[in-house]
């Protein structure tokens, strides 16, 4: 078992050539120690083959890769990437996107907040000490913002943004929450992952962070992401009336 094993970043990619090498490196710098899964969606631009040359100089051991045929979507490959985690016996998994958007070096506070302070669920924050967005429009950082507090009002879950897609979570919330019963795949995937994971009871802390938007690279946001964000809250809300949170285990091996 290596020194890292605990710790692992999940990474989809789609077309991220342009930032790939930079998150790697930056990531592979940290200490403590955190290993990486790139789950890339048969990107046409290399970024696989550029994790594969990444492979070859830290090891694959530290750096994995999960290739897959075409864009299934950010949740499914969340999805993948979590029950690759688990199998692989990892104690903490992460989330963060490969266009630095999110800092590397906020894992260690994310793996802090959860390892050293108890929480189970650790989300970088953009919100929860003031508007912490740069290079954003203003349109974007209001739809952002106020799309919080539209969750926090159809959900009454207590979390500022909802929509951060920068965590931590321990393995036994990603296995007690029933993977494949995840039914969103875009933006809204954000949210029902921490629905879901506070209707089980589990303990979820927002940790503060700078989001800076790509310099590099192209957003994956688009019209239809934001619709089922929005449409899918109510849906959430609706379907929990009607489900059972009762803590069971599933061992993914």
């Amino acid at each position: 078992m290596n020194h890292s094993k605990n710790r692992m970043v999940v990474i989809p990619t789609y077309n991220e050539i342009e930032n790939i090498e930079t998150v790697v490196r930056r990531v592979m710098s940290l200490e403590p120690a955190f290993d990486l899964l790139i789950v890339d969606d048969g990107s046409p631009d290399g970024t696989a083959l550029k994790v594969r040359q990444l492979q070859d100089e830290f090891g694959d051991n530290r750096i994995h890769l999960l290739e897959r045929r075409g864009k299934l979507g950010l949740g499914t490959a969340y999805i993948a990437g979590f029950k690759y985690a688990l199998s692989s016996g990892y104690e903490y998994i992460f989330e963060m996107d490969a266009d630095l958007s999110h800092n590397p070096d906020d894992l260690v506070r994310l793996w802090q907040a959860c390892a050293v302070e108890g929480n189970d669920v650790a989300i970088g924050s953009r919100y929860i000490q003031g508007v912490n967005v740069v290079n954003w429009p203003m349109g974007r950082v209001l739809m952002s913002y106020f799309a919080g507090v539209y969750v926090r009002f159809i959900t009454g879950m207590p979390i500022m943004d909802a929509t951060a897609g920068f965590k931590c979570y321990r393995r036994t919330v990603l296995e007690t929450i029933k993977l494949d019963s995840i039914k969103f795949v875009g933006y809204a995937f954000q949210i029902e992952m921490k629905f879901t994971s506070w209707k089980y009871g589990f303990r979820l802390k927002e940790v503060p962070i700078i989001f800076t938007d790509r310099t590099k690279g192209t957003s994956k946001m688009s019209s239809k992401i934001f619709k089922e964000a929005f449409l899918g809250v109510v849906q959430l809300k609706v379907d929990s009336f009607f489900k059972r949170y009762h803590r069971e285990v599933i061992q993914y091996r």
